[in-house]
């Protein structure tokens, strides 16, 4: 099964070693592996060792419910069922952004499309494509009204299915740094494929489409519909259109949007490839105060 992978499109310019260890000897360094993708913790504290390790311990329970690799996830789970009881809040949670992010953007993130993304990489794997048939009836079980989100379960409408691949990551970036200022921890980055910088400090971002920013305080994530493609071959864009049922005919080689949660900014990012022209991706960053759209970046 073709292992679907967000593209990183942004990296972080950090101090050289030889600069860095006279000036800022509490800088750790951690990484690890989540949802497929690089963790990279970089921190400042004198006890930065230890908090890492809870942090990664962190994101291996989060792991625990987005991954759709692990088969008892409570993702794996609802999938599998249709159904979930006493579901974890952080999996409602996430789910609670993703709708409101669906609705804002008219549909264009609409993490249903799972059933015809699943379908597309298989039959691509052999080297064909849906038929019109199948497509279409993979589209009646794509939209967000098939959802049912409440405190005692979560339950989908037959033949239904979700994928988070557009706002877990960045659900699981919060949550770190929500972890990290609980222990008193305010200078540090978190790259979780989408990135988060907490309150001091700042630090220089280099733009994969060119230019440059400070994070600091903020978040940033970074979508590019053909940085993955199904059968590696370069156009057929990892992000589907639920308009369509059909991989993106994404104008954009990359969006990148800022906001003060990465869950949000990775959402908004990843909707922004679906646009055809920018002052509607910018309009819907400014729903979502203090949202924006940093980057847009022609194919």
């Amino acid at each position: 099964m073709l292992t679907r992978r967000r593209f990183i499109a942004i990296s972080a310019a950090v101090f050289a070693p030889s600069m860095a260890m006279p000036e800022t000897p509490n800088l750790h360094v951690e990484t690890g592996i989540a949802l497929g993708a690089t963790v990279t913790l970089r921190l400042y504290h004198s006890d930065a060792p230890r908090i890492a390790a809870m942090a990664m311990e962190e994101i291996r329970r989060l792991e625990a419910i987005f991954s759709f690799y692990l088969p008892d996830s409570a993702l794996s789970r609802l999938n599998r069922d249709g159904f979930l009881a006493a579901p974890p809040f952080e999996l409602l949670d996430c789910l609670t952004l993703a709708g409101a992010v669906c609705r804002a953007s008219g549909g264009r993130f609409d993490p249903t499309i799972q059933p015809l993304w699943h379908a597309e990489a298989r039959m691509l794997e052999i080297g064909r494509s849906l038929t019109h048939a199948q497509r279409t009836e993979l589209m009646a079980h794509v939209g967000w009204d098939g959802v049912t989100l409440a405190s005692d379960a979560i339950t989908l409408r037959p033949g239904m299915a979700l994928t988070l691949n557009g706002i877990a990551q960045g659900y699981i970036a919060d949550r770190v740094a929500a972890l990290l200022a609980d222990n008193d921890l305010s200078r540090a980055l978190i790259d979780t494929g989408e990135m988060i910088a907490l309150p001091d400090g700042s630090w220089p971002v280099q733009l994969a489409g060119g230019g440059k920013l400070t994070l600091q305080n903020r978040a940033l994530a970074t979508s590019a519909p053909r940085g993955m493609t199904f059968g590696g071959d370069g156009v057929t864009s990892h992000i589907f259109d639920p308009a369509t049922g059909r991989p993106v005919l994404s104008r954009w080689r990359s969006m990148t949007v800022s906001a003060s949660s990465a869950a949000v900014a990775d959402a908004l990012s990843t909707a922004a490839c679906l646009f055809d022209n920018k002052a509607d991706a910018v309009a819907l960053c400014e729903a979502y105060p203090g949202a924006v759209l940093e980057s847009a970046v022609l194919l």
